[in-house]
């Protein structure tokens, strides 16, 4: 199923938490959705559920509008919110009955006990929601937002508590559901969101300010020209290094120099053929990379 929001804007008071957001999310994407506190992440998820009503825009579930009455197309969406509310009274296996009687499963004990293998909770199946530690509880809140089977899985912050043995399990189980559903994960662990997503939407103080592929994001293409580090077999200047074409600016550190062009064209072949015509050797000759962390930085900070 694909997620599309248009125009979408929420106010609380003065206060604009998303402003004229819009994307489209299709089936079998794993996106990565991104920003600093407060940025309008989770209010955004709350509106693409339906829990929460916008200003202005629309969202739309396979072309079919959401809204609060809107029960059926909502059905088709998993949510994992932020907080993760469970019943701590319940037990576990107790807890995802009801969760699936709710959505009025005929196979509701073969559903649940395939939720308990699939999100590793057989030994705490038995246990009271209140004697699990941070890591089970969430495992609990996957199984919940999955025992549905549905199209869409939206999970803010899904490994919160979580030991690395844990977050690689989970992970794993993201990426496999990722195959078959349009997934939306909200992070601040970049690893996890570069390791599990192909995709990154980043907002900032509710807008969009970056939405592309891991790769383009870590290049930083999407805001910033190409940078270009070269290092030749003998030395040359700042002047010579303008005067390539397409560079706008040069730094060097020793006899690496990173080289900016000017309007994001690729000036690696400019840079070869200044070398050549200098009588140079090419060393080094790579556009710069850098993490999804130094990228997220890059466009978030004011």
């Amino acid at each position: 199923m694909t997620v599309e929001t248009r125009n979408i804007t929420k106010l609380f008071g003065r206060q604009k938490a998303l402003n004229d957001v819009s994307f489209q999310i299709n089936k079998g994407e794993l996106v990565g959705f991104l920003g600093p506190n407060g940025a309008g992440k989770s209010t955004m998820m709350k509106i693409i559920t339906g829990y929460l009503p916008q200003d202005s825009g629309e969202v739309f579930i396979n072309n079919q509008q959401i809204s609060s009455d809107n029960l059926e197309i909502r059905k088709s969406i998993g949510y994992l919110p932020e907080q993760n509310p469970l019943y701590t009274d319940l037990y576990v296996k107790e807890f995802l009955e009801i969760t699936a009687g709710f959505y009025k499963l005929k196979n509701k004990k073969q559903r649940v006990a395939e939720m308990v293998e699939l999100t590793g909770l057989g030994d705490e199946q038995h246990k009271k929601i209140r004697a699990l530690s941070k890591g089970y509880r969430q495992r609990v809140g996957l199984a919940q937002a999955l025992i549905h089977d549905p199209s869409i899985l939206i999970l803010d912050e899904p490994t919160t508590g979580l030991d690395p043995n844990q977050l690689e399990e989970i992970r794993e189980l993201i990426r496999q559901v990722g195959k078959e559903k349009t997934v939306i994960l909200s992070s601040h662990i970049m690893q996890e969101v570069e390791a599990v997503c192909n995709r990154v939407i980043i907002i900032k103080k509710g807008e969009i300010v970056a939405d592309g592929g891991i790769a383009e994001i870590k290049s930083g293409s999407i805001k910033r020209n190409q940078i270009i580090v070269s290092e030749f077999s003998s030395p040359v200047n700042r002047v010579q290094i303008l005067s390539i074409a397409g560079a706008k600016n040069a730094t060097r550190n020793g006899e690496i120099w990173e080289i900016e062009s000017d309007n994001k064209q690729d000036i690696r072949p400019a840079i070869f053929q200044f070398a050549v015509s200098n009588g140079l050797t090419l060393l080094t000759l790579q556009e710069k990379q850098q993490n999804l962390e130094n990228a997220f930085q890059e466009l978030t900070q004011e």
